[in-house]
């Protein structure tokens, strides 16, 4: 695990030793393989890559049909990880362990930083706080513990019915000069923009506005898109609810790669930490694609409990060749939709 311990350790976006992650891939691969039998009937006879584009996957979809599970010495199994499921439909659960978790948040909380302007300050949670209380944890939930290290205090401000609770936002708004707001890209719309103007006392409008508060989110686009709400649209209304310097933050994840996000840079890119990569492969013959769309795949080694270290997603992207002017090196990509006719998910909707 020095060689894992090793890549966490560095910063997000610096070089890349190619063949110490292809390494630690291999590795974890075959530790799936041998310790979850169902993995192992996929991939029966699979042995070492010579590259990433060799390294197993499996397709997003399995994970809401079947539970993968991989036993090993040292391995204490917990809580699942579940996707919201906003089409009604069963949704994808992954299960967690202990060390992986430790190196998940590691990974969130590193990547996050790097974005953020702002850091130990309230961190209000788009969520109710019994879901943090349930076995099974929630998309949103996990989301925002992603964000707890950054922050003094964490505060869930939505009731048994998804409003806002106000006292709970001026009570945090009352004792710091920042904020920290995390939930789904649709929750924002419907509740912070929404209810802000219609509901919220006149006092904490005022006082929010006077704040500097970074907006983390994620998913939920395809609803916005059918209201005529772009990206422009979305963060314009949300900056002016706070005061200067705000900012708005759209990252990109999968419950069946929890750890690693990909939030957007000030050029429209996402970019892919030393311990993780993005493939894109024609959807129809599987063929890695470098400037062309396709399917995007997504690796990290982190996950020691179950073989969700190489998913194959639903969704279509670009990855974009040369170099930022963000500065940040490593992969860049576009996350540009679903793949036609797949199935609508809450988690990661686009």
């Amino acid at each position: 695990m020095s060689e894992l311990s090793a890549l966490l350790g560095k910063s997000p976006y610096e070089e890349r030793d190619d063949r110490l992650f292809l390494g630690e891939m291999n590795r974890v691969t075959l530790h799936h393989l041998k310790g979850c039998p169902e993995y192992a009937r996929v991939w029966e006879g699979w042995r070492n890559a010579e590259s990433v584009a060799d390294l197993p996957f499996l397709h997003a979809g399995l994970f809401k049909r079947m539970l993968f599970k991989t036993v090993s010495a040292g391995i204490e199994h917990g809580r699942f990880l579940q996707s919201s499921s906003t089409s009604g439909s069963q949704p994808s659960q992954v299960l967690l362990d202990r060390r992986s978790s430790e190196w998940q948040s590691q990974s969130s909380t590193a990547i996050l930083k790097d974005f953020l302007s702002i850091a130990s300050c309230p961190l209000l949670v788009m969520d109710n706080p019994k879901n943090l209380r349930q076995r099974h944890l929630s998309a949103r939930t996990a989301a925002a513990l992603a964000l707890r290290p950054l922050a003094t205090d964490m505060r869930f401000v939505l009731n048994a019915s998804d409003s806002i609770r106000w006292d709970i936002v001026d009570e945090a708004a009352r004792s710091a000069d920042s904020l920290l707001v995390c939930g789904f890209t649709w929750a924002f719309w419907t509740t912070w923009v929404t209810e802000l103007a219609r509901t919220a006392p006149a006092d904490v409008r005022a006082r929010l506005a006077s704040k500097h508060i970074a907006f983390v989110h994620s998913g939920g686009w395809k609803k916005l898109a059918a209201l005529q709400v772009d990206r422009k649209a979305f963060d314009s209304a949300l900056l002016e609810t706070s005061g200067p310097g705000s900012q708005v933050l759209d990252f990109y994840g999968l419950v069946e790669q929890n750890g690693v996000v990909y939030p957007l840079c000030d050029f429209d890119f996402r970019h892919v930490p030393v311990w993780a990569d993005v493939l894109v492969r024609d959807p129809f013959t599987l063929t890695p694609l470098v400037g062309e769309v396709g399917q995007l795949q997504l690796l990290n080694p982190l996950p020691l409990g179950a073989p969700y270290h190489s998913v194959l997603t639903e969704d279509l992207g670009r990855i974009e060749p040369g170099a930022c002017s963000c500065g940040r090196s490593g992969t860049r990509f576009e996350v540009l939709g679903r793949i036609p006719k797949a199935e609508l998910r809450g988690c990661a909707n686009v």
